[in-house]
């Protein structure tokens, strides 16, 4: 795995204790539907599903090299990419959708050049 690949992992592995911190239970990571694409942690928060897309990123304003905050992640390409997503892992595992509906969340993971991992957990983002 290269050096993305593993902060990628390193901010998905983060993402999935802050959202089983939260009472969530993380159904499924990195699930994939064919060529639509994938899915980073599938949750269920009470009676809700939820798609979370996790953003991890390294440094932070004022480093070497430009910065994209992870929160701006989601764009409408993305979000309705998500929801096919949803809806193929809903056909495949669920049924109809969950009394609660379905959720897209972000999670951005910021690792700092020191210091510890900043993780902003944003709800029905798209």
């Amino acid at each position: 795995m290269n050096a993305t690949g593993a902060l990628g992992r390193y901010g998905e592995e983060l993402a999935a204790r802050r959202l089983a911190e939260a009472g969530m239970a993380v159904l499924a990571r990195n699930w994939r539907c064919g060529r639509t694409g994938e899915i980073d942690i599938v949750a269920r928060d009470g009676e809700t599903m939820v798609v979370c897309e996790v953003k991890t990123r390294r440094g932070g304003p004022g480093g070497r090299e430009p910065f994209e905050h992870p929160m701006a992640a989601i764009t409408p390409a993305k979000a309705d990419r998500l929801r096919q997503l949803a809806a193929c892992w809903l056909e495949r595992y669920g049924g109809p959708p969950p009394p609660g509906g379905v959720r897209i969340d972000l999670i951005g993971v910021v690792l700092p050049r020191r210091g510890a991992p900043q993780v902003e957990h944003a709800q029905g983002v798209a």
